[in-house]
């Protein structure tokens, strides 16, 4: 994602209200890119998925899995995107908070 699209996608996330790098477990050092308190919904971007990066390898799948059933299991809608999503992020956004 080039530094024009990642900011458009931030402003779009912020004129929605959402928090950036929110701490969502007290007890974890969990965080998610971006949450919509009032809704409990957050939005990952998983980076390195087409370089076998973090998310895309044995130990960070099972971090993240965890993350995400944790996260579920206590009533957050997790969405997960890649960075070239952006016009997808909008989308779901607009259907998710009708």
């Amino acid at each position: 994602m080039s530094k024009p699209e990642q900011h458009l996608q931030e402003l779009y996330l912020k004129s929605k209200g959402f928090v950036k790098e929110y701490r969502f477990n007290p007890s974890r050092r969990w965080r998610f890119d971006y949450a919509l308190l009032k809704h409990k919904v957050a939005i990952e971007i998983e980076g390195g998925v087409w370089i076998r990066g973090r998310h895309s390898r044995g130990k960070g799948m099972v971090a993240d899995m965890q993350k995400y059933n944790w996260a579920t299991v206590n009533g957050w809608k997790v969405l997960r995107y890649v960075p070239q999503e952006l016009i997808n992020i909008v989308k779901d956004m607009e259907v998710l908070l009708k």
